[in-house]
């Protein structure tokens, strides 16, 4: 399990309230779409981190982490496993708080690298899923 109670509770509850959802687009089709608005609805301001820098949600997009001209508490990774662990490295080097990994997303070593770094983070989990349980 990669992702304990606690641990949960304090992303969804204590961190902040701006989330970086990396993959996230106009595609409704998608898992991020859905995640995203479930986020909102939760009070989560959600920023869209995808190449085309779309708005989505009523948020500006961003092509990257870094392009964001703001602090984000918590990333958010709709990106496939291969690709996960250089984004939890950027989260860190922007200074987010907490790193998400969606369901299906895992790459231990970035799960422990990040968490070596003292930011939080949670694997293999959906906080669409988990926020509601609260």
């Amino acid at each position: 399990m990669y992702g304990d109670p606690a641990t949960i509770r304090k992303i969804l509850t204590e961190l902040g309230d701006t989330w970086a959802v990396v993959g996230l687009s106009n595609n409704q089709d998608r898992a991020a779409y859905g995640v995203a608005r479930v986020l909102q609805r939760f009070g989560k301001r959600v920023i869209p981190v995808h190449p085309k820098a779309e708005t989505v949600h009523g948020e500006p997009g961003y092509a990257s982490l870094a392009d964001i001209p703001f602090k984000v508490d918590v990333v958010d990774v709709f990106v496939n496993s291969e690709l996960a662990g250089p984004v939890a490295d950027q989260a860190v080097a922007v200074g987010a708080e907490a790193v998400w990994f969606q369901l299906g997303v895992i790459d231990e070593a970035a799960y422990a690298r990040t968490r070596e770094t003292g930011l939080s983070m949670v694997m293999d989990r959906c906080p669409a899923i988990e926020i509601p349980a609260l």
